[in-house]
Parts: C-alpha cells; structure tokens; sequence
C-alpha cells in the first residue's frame, strides 16, 4: 500500500489534505481512484486512509484505522559524512533512511575534495531531503530522516554535546593491536538512547581531526581489518546496530 507523509493534522472528521507533488503522484502515477485506500502518516503515526474526493490540485482523504507496527529504530543515530565525490551522499541517504538512520549531517573536512558554497549547499539539502522522504515512502517508515546543513568538524563538536553516545570510524584504531570492534562499542548502548557516528570523505579523516574529536569525547571505533569506501562505512554501520538493536 502506497505511504504519504502529512503536516497537517486530520480535521475533526478524520479527513485530511494531500497537495502538491504528491497530490500529483497519488493522481498522474498511481493513477488512483476514490474509494481506494493508502497509508497516511502524521506526527510519526501511520495510518490506512481511504481517498474520498479527487480535485484539480488536491486529494482529500479520510482516515480508518491506526497502524501500530512499529518500524523506526530503537536507538536515535545521526550519520555525520565527510562531503564525498559524486552523488555518493545520495546513496547514503537513500540507504542509510532504508537503515533506520534519525538524520545524517554533511561535513566539511581537510581531506574532502568537495566544497559546497552556500547556493549549492542549500540546492543539494534540499534534495537530499526529497531522497529522505521517497526512501521513507517507500521503505514503510513513520518518520523521514532530517538532513541539516553542512557543519565543520567544530561546529559537529558543539552540535553533539548532548548524545548519549559519541564515535568515529577511525581507521588508525582498525590498524592497532587492539581495534575497538563496532560489537564492543554497542554493547553499553541502550534502546532509547541517542548516536552519533562520524565517517570521514575518501581518505579517511585528518589525524588532527581524530585528536579534536577525542578530546570532545568521540570514542574511536574499528569497522574491521578492510578499509571501507565512504559511501559503504555508514551503511555497514547502520546494518551492525540493526543486527545489534532490532
């Protein structure tokens, strides 16, 4: 059954609003007729709907019953990503939303190759943000992953004082005698509680940038002995913490 996310509420008598581009989806693509039935979501809850009225721009809807099935991960996991090259960033929020993954921050590192200027900074938001959504869509999800701006490695510092649990793919860690394994690292992690996880651009992250992290209290943490693109590392992690949490 087709998923839609809603802002507004469900008025008074259960019905609600759908503009816009999905307006135009449910219509042009799904070519759907009224008295069919789809899944409506609003403030994290999903629910089955049925299209009463089809008109020039809008599909009004009504609301039948409430989904309980829960499908969001059990812990809150922020992605922070070094801007690769490409439309790798793509690929992750696409994936990563598929994962269960709460919001994914861009970042701006010494070693990445890709500089957004603030024109193009907003432009790609904006559409990695359209990615969150279709993923979320389509992967039956009650919430879309937020994307925020693009932060320096100083300002992912201030930004994640308040997480529960701080850490950073660390390829010098995977090297030593004794990594700290993804499993060892999840183990004093509890449902409920907040993560957040950086990743380098291709070339890893500066030691410079390790030291900072450290000292603001990011764990270092080993994704084993192989070296990972950058595109692959936050989705193998998000895979470990669905194998661990859910």
């Amino acid at each position: 059954m087709q998923r839609y996310f809603i802002d507004q509420s469900f008025d008074e008598h259960g019905r609600a609003v759908i503009s816009g581009d999905d307006s135009k989806h449910i219509v042009k693509v799904m070519r759907m007729t009224p008295g069919q039935q789809l899944l409506i979501v609003h403030d994290k809850v999903a629910f089955i709907s049925t299209i009463e009225e089809i008109l020039a721009d809008q599909v009004i809807v009504s609301r039948q019953q409430e989904l309980t099935q829960q499908t969001e991960m059990p812990v809150d996991v922020t992605l922070v990503c070094g801007l690769p090259k490409g439309d790798k960033l793509d690929l992750i929020t696409q994936k990563g939303t598929e994962l269960g993954m709460k919001r994914l921050i861009p970042l701006t590192t010494s070693r990445s190759i890709v500089k957004w200027d603030a024109k193009k900074s907003d432009k790609r938001i904006e559409r990695l943000q359209k990615i969150a959504k279709e993923a979320a869509e389509q992967c039956h999800r009650n919430e879309i992953p937020e994307i925020l701006p693009v932060q320096s490695v100083k300002q992912l510092i201030t930004y994640a004082d308040t997480f529960d649990v701080k850490l950073f793919a660390d390829e010098e860690d995977a090297k030593s005698n004794h990594p700290h394994k993804i499993a060892d690292r999840l183990k004093n992690v509890y449902h409920g509680q907040s993560i957040v996880v950086v990743f380098g651009s291709e070339g890893g992250l500066a030691r410079e940038e390790a030291v900072l992290l450290e000292e603001a209290g990011f764990l270092p943490m080993s994704l084993g002995p192989r070296i990972l693109r950058t595109e692959t590392a936050p989705l193998y992690t998000l895979s470990a913490m669905s194998y661990e949490f859910e």
